[in-house]
């Protein structure tokens, strides 16, 4: 499988946790491209294919400044994305218990509006939980893709 990781982040740690999880496709024998989400539109999603969103959720439930570019266009143009398979991976701190993962919801309410197909559950991680995001990545995105490897046999 060929998977583009679109990465929203503030402060690094969404893109470390998709570095993790690019090593671990690689090491499965997928190839995995990560792009951060600086200056992109709704043409990222231009191409058919697998996409992975890694985000982390900013302010007040926001996404990430870098993110917003992208979500403000797929919320107001809402293009066609049959096209487009995607999961979620979203970072989050439980102790904002109001906007918990937002970045990530959002993103994931705005694809399926879009007509994207959802594989796998929405990973939701807790920064106060005591356990590494990447390490959570690592083992999420390995039953992602064996749920999509299901999904593509049914």
């Amino acid at each position: 499988m060929d998977i583009k990781i679109l990465v929203g982040t503030m402060t690094g740690t969404a893109e470390m946790v998709a570095e993790e999880m690019s090593d671990a496709l690689t090491d499965a024998g997928h190839s995995a491209d990560i792009t951060a989400m600086d200056g992109l539109d709704a043409s990222a999603f231009s191409d058919e294919g697998i996409y992975l969103i890694v985000t982390s959720t900013y302010g007040q439930g926001d996404v990430p400044d870098n993110g917003i570019p992208l979500y403000e266009e797929l919320e107001e143009k809402k293009p066609d994305l049959k096209h487009v398979t995607y999961g979620i991976f979203s970072l989050g701190d439980r102790t904002y218990a109001e906007t918990f993962n937002f970045g990530g919801r959002k993103f994931d309410e705005v694809l399926a509006t879009c007509g994207a197909k959802k594989i796998g559950e929405r990973f939701e991680h807790d920064a106060s939980s005591g356990t590494i995001p990447e390490d959570d990545g690592v083992e999420w995105v390995k039953e992602w893709t064996a749920n999509f490897d299901m999904a593509r046999a049914a």
